[in-house]
């Protein structure tokens, strides 16, 4: 069988017009329809009336998997995966850099027809020497032997194609697999996010999704991976 799975920075979901409408990230999460999405720069109260992620959850009829970086004046802000596959175990890692944005990981594994498939997602920092401290804390992370699939993927923030970390993904995963530009939104020429699969032969397919609606939802487009378990 096959999994869809996919990537979305929601960029608190505000649309490149500056309007805050979840309403939107939600139709662009519908369409999509992956049976496990990692969402970044997501803000979500907990404690009032309205909870964001929440409500992409149940627009989605799939489970939250929270993984908060920090707390500011709107409630929870970072990183979170919505799954409709019921988790095996979870794992949230620390990976910030002191001085600079807190960041994070989240490690799940699933069990899906006697397989073991571990997904790790985050979103890494801004600056060069952040990531690559931040990709070494993660690569231990996808060294489960009984994992008979392994998917990396998240928003990566690398520029530049000849990046340390990317060469030290790439050297993990083999290599060779495509990278869709995915930033800005309505023009996208940065491959800022990302998917990795291993085994590679695994990955059926990976693109863009560039609906009308997702080209104004976010300033990233999801990215949608097709993967063989």
């Amino acid at each position: 069988m096959a999994l869809r799975i996919a990537t979305y920075n929601i960029h608190r979901c505000v649309g490149c017009d500056g309007v805050e409408a979840p309403g939107r990230i939600a139709a662009v999460l519908q369409d999509i329809n992956a049976d496990v999405t990692a969402l970044q720069e997501v803000a979500f109260d907990t404690s009032g009336p309205v909870n964001i992620l929440a409500d992409l959850a149940r627009s989605m009829g799939a489970q939250a998997i929270a993984g908060p970086t920090l707390l500011d004046k709107k409630g929870h802000y970072g990183n979170a995966i919505l799954s409709r596959i019921a988790p095996d175990g979870v794992d949230r890692l620390d990976i910030s850099v002191p001085g600079r944005e807190p960041r994070g990981a989240l490690a799940v594994k699933f069990r899906l027809n006697g397989s073991s498939i571990r997904i790790v997602t985050s979103h890494l920092g801004l600056r060069p020497a952040e990531r690559r401290y931040q990709i070494r804390r993660l690569l231990p992370l996808l060294d489960d032997q009984n994992a008979a699939v392994t998917i990396l993927l998240g928003d990566f923030n690398e520029w530049l194609l000849w990046g340390r970390t990317l060469r030290w993904v790439n050297r993990r995963f083999g290599g060779g697999l495509p990278a869709p530009a995915t930033f800005p939104s309505r023009r996208p020429l940065l491959a800022l996010d990302r998917i990795w699969v291993a085994p590679a032969d695994r990955l059926i397919s990976l693109h863009h999704h560039r609906h009308v609606s997702a080209a104004v939802a976010s300033d990233h487009l999801p990215l949608v991976a097709q993967v063989a378990v």
